[in-house]
């Protein structure tokens, strides 16, 4: 089954089957109970008693905390980049990341072919193919320079004859 949100009520935990779909879910799950009992991790929690409006302000809380944490962090190769911190991390290490090396390296991931240099003018600078600017080459090479420099990773971002990808 394959839920968005799944909101129960404590005895639930006491049925074998519907403790099964809770725990195998990976959708967001809200403990309804008058026992503020949190021994299991739950994405919230509501009171009970408790009003309907109470109840959706919780659903809609907890779904848009999870979709910006779920936005803000992209795993890529073997780092980490979280978008909210503008940072890239690897094991214990991190650099800090200007917006346009983000929207780059965005651009890279959603691209599973070589971009072009004017296809990234035109995506991360929004300027047409004809003009004349060293921008991407500029912004690449700084880039590629902070992850070698903290990393030694300089195979992070590669280029070819058709174009830059990771």
């Amino acid at each position: 089954m394959d839920f968005d949100v799944i909101l129960f009520h404590e005895e639930a935990l006491n049925d074998i089957k519907d403790k099964k779909i809770i725990n195998n879910s990976s959708c967001l799950k809200i403990y309804a109970s008058k026992n503020k009992n949190l021994s299991n991790n739950f994405d919230a929690f509501i009171e009970l008693p408790s009003t309907l409006k109470e109840i959706n302000f919780s659903v809609e809380n907890v779904a848009a905390k999870k979709a910006f944490s779920k936005n803000s962090s992209i795993e890529i190769k073997k780092y980490f980049l979280n978008k909210n911190e503008k940072k890239l991390r690897k094991n214990n290490s991190e650099i800090i990341l200007t917006e346009k090396e983000i929207q780059l390296l965005e651009l890279f991931l959603n691209n599973k072919k070589p971009i072009s240099k004017d296809e990234i003018l035109s995506s991360v600078w929004n300027y047409s193919s004809d003009a004349d600017t060293h921008t991407v080459e500029t912004h690449i090479y700084r880039l590629r320079k902070k992850i070698n420099d903290k990393f030694s990773d300089e195979n992070f971002i590669v280029n070819t004859k058709d174009g830059y990808s990771l």
